[in-house]
């Protein structure tokens, strides 16, 4: 992965003169990782520079984001805007909403693990469920070292069962395990479809994705949009499917203020 702010030279000459499809992930992204997703808020200059973006006529945003829909909504407060929660299984943005369709066997399941994890995990200190309608978010980053061989033991005997059925999926993220459905659906292929949706608005001509994020599922949407726009991985591991690289939440912030620039000239 290369360093788009080294980059930058290259990466301006692309970016000029196209629409900019500008994807982002909010906790680790945007919002530096704190240790409850309440904790987690956008400085003003962030704030600022993501409402500038929303008004030019030369960039759709859109927020992609493993919170429920309404959560990430709150947590960000712009208007007219892109929001995709739950990993892009709701979708809701200007003139539009979208919701993944969710078999009964599988509400079914998340209710029954929901039931059976909080109580495996209620003697356990710092572990936080949060239940966001589509999926189930187990954190456990406040929990202490020594409970974590009990948190994982727990939360897999409870999991292992419907997993292996099929009645759901299972991702581990930074400090948090997320109960899903399982299907074919994550944030690459919300890109996609939100891709889609705009290039026949718009001909499909000038349009170029650029996909900013922090965690594993946002590995989905870099691969999707391989060779179609610009990926961009945010933090210090090697390994990504994305293209290019920036350190932390405060080089994202300076990359947003280089894009609001180039689109005020």
């Amino acid at each position: 992965m290369k360093d788009i702010l080294l980059s930058w030279g290259g990466v301006k000459k692309e970016i000029a003169g196209k629409h900019l499809l500008l994807f982002l992930d909010y906790d680790g992204t945007l919002a530096p990782i704190a240790r409850t997703p309440g904790e987690a808020v956008l400085s003003k200059e962030v704030k600022g520079l993501l409402r500038g973006l929303s008004t030019s006529p030369y960039c759709s945003l859109g927020i992609i984001s493993g919170r429920a829909l309404g959560s990430i909504k709150k947590a960000v407060g712009i208007k007219g805007i892109i929001y995709a929660g739950n990993h892009g299984l709701e979708i809701e943005g200007p003139e539009f909403k979208f919701t993944v369709p969710l078999s009964p066997r599988f509400r079914s399941a998340l209710r029954d693990i929901s039931g059976k994890l909080r109580k495996r995990l209620s003697g356990i200190k710092g572990v936080l469920m949060e239940d966001k309608g589509l999926t189930l978010s187990i954190h456990y980053r406040l929990a202490g070292r020594k409970d974590i061989p009990a948190f994982e033991r727990a939360v897999s005997e409870v999991t292992r069962p419907y997993a292996a059925r099929g009645s759901v999926g299972i991702d581990h993220g930074k400090k948090v395990y997320e109960i899903k459905p399982p299907i074919q659906w994550d944030k690459g292929k919300a890109v996609l479809w939100l891709m889609a949706r705009r290039q026949f608005a718009s001909g499909g001509k000038g349009v170029l994705p650029v996909y900013i994020g922090d965690d594993v599922t946002d590995e989905d949407a870099f691969k999707a949009l391989k060779r179609r726009g610009l990926t961009v991985f945010v933090g210090e591991r090697r390994a990504s499917r994305a293209d290019y690289r920036l350190k932390n939440t405060g080089e994202v912030a300076k990359f947003l203020r280089l894009i609001s620039a180039l689109k005020r000239e």
